[in-house]
């Protein structure tokens, strides 16, 4: 019989992370954001209305207030999730413990020491640490390989996995880091994959990659019409319309053949003009994307909400709070649910007796 489990929440945001947990069946009971409107856009779901929402900076909030979120008589498991954006906020006010300053003494990762600061006080059975790859550069491996020592001297077997959104039904190419902790044991070396290549799919009868075309195309229609999806009148809106379905700039360029090349290939960043085909899965959704930056939509427009959300796997009824900017902000940096909630899996068969 499984034991009850329950998930403790940091660095929040707009709740993808939060989302997948409960997807795998482990209720979030606090979660906590510096960003107001990611804390609204908490409350507008009812997912999470028994979850305490806090709206405010982790190194004000002490780790007891955390823990006492599970109530006086909780008597199961619980863990830790979250992924500590690398850039500080600020370069001053995060308080470190000396345990935690021993293992990590880098201005990078100040934020990362307040997930360590709760992690040691409050301790949680597991843990899943979420940040993008470039954490494991020869630059930053420090932080990574600090972590880990810490983690283990807490007394925590661990496993770094690096892993691609695609592969757990996310329509997007979108590769993150985890760091995974369990005070129980792995039962497997990785999380389980749901999704594949077509050709491994078709050859063993497996679900293959998903494509944008399959969750996007019912937001096709005039009802969810945005002002700020339109490029026209726009520097390079003409342009746009002559890139095919899939490609980017280069396709109009001498590289590509094109007659009286506009763009000369490796010249621009690769996200320039590059426009999603409905039968291949998406690119990185981005946080703040500029002006002329994609993914567009192959009928050359920007994205409504409701497409980045989906191609982030969120819920379709969810809800999100703030101004257009905002809510392409929160999506953009949010954990997609489902390849949160194959983390939280994984780590939760390894509690399980």
């Amino acid at each position: 019989m499984t034991q009850e489990l329950r998930a403790i929440s940091l660095f929040s945001g707009a709740g993808g992370f939060d989302i997948g947990s409960h997807m795998a069946n482990v209720p979030v009971v606090f979660s906590v954001d510096i960003e107001k409107d990611c804390v609204e856009t908490l409350k507008l779901n009812d997912i999470f209305k028994y979850t305490k929402k806090v709206h405010g900076d982790l190194f004000n909030i002490s780790s007891d207030e955390i823990k006492d979120s599970l109530g006086e008589k909780f008597k199961g498991k619980f863990i830790l999730i979250g992924g500590a954006p690398c850039q500080p906020f600020s370069k001053n006010g995060y308080w470190v413990t000396n345990k935690v300053r021993k293992g990590i003494d880098d201005p990078r990762a100040l934020l990362v020491n307040e997930y360590l600061r709760v992690l040691i006080d409050t301790k949680p059975d597991g843990f899943v640490f979420e940040n993008v790859e470039s954490l494991l550069h020869p630059t930053n491996r420090v932080i990574v390989d600090s972590f880990l020592e810490i983690a283990s001297s807490e007394g925590f077997e661990t496993k770094v996995v690096r892993a691609n959104a695609l592969d757990y039904g996310v329509p997007q190419k979108r590769r993150r880091l985890f760091l995974i902790g369990t005070k129980g044991t792995f039962k497997t070396e990785e999380p389980v994959k749901t999704h594949f290549p077509a050709d491994i799919a078709n050859s063993e009868n497996l679900p293959s990659y998903v494509n944008v075309g399959e969750v996007m195309s019912e937001y096709d229609e005039e009802e969810y019409f945005e002002e700020q999806e339109l490029t026209s009148g726009g520097t390079y809106h003409e342009e746009l319309r002559e890139v095919p379905p899939g490609m980017n700039y280069k396709a109009l360029t001498a590289w590509a053949g094109y007659p009286n090349p506009k763009f000369v290939a490796d010249k621009r960043f690769w996200n320039f003009l590059l426009k999603l085909h409905p039968e291949k899965p998406s690119w990185t959704i981005t946080a703040q994307p500029g002006p002329w930056v994609g993914p567009f939509h192959w009928n050359s427009r920007r994205l409504r909400v409701p497409e980045i959300s989906a191609i982030q796997t969120f819920p379709k009824d969810y809800l999100f709070y703030g101004s257009r900017r905002s809510i392409q902000k929160q999506i953009g940096n949010a954990v997609p649910p489902l390849m949160a909630k194959a983390m939280i899996n994984f780590l939760k068969e390894s509690l399980v007796k």
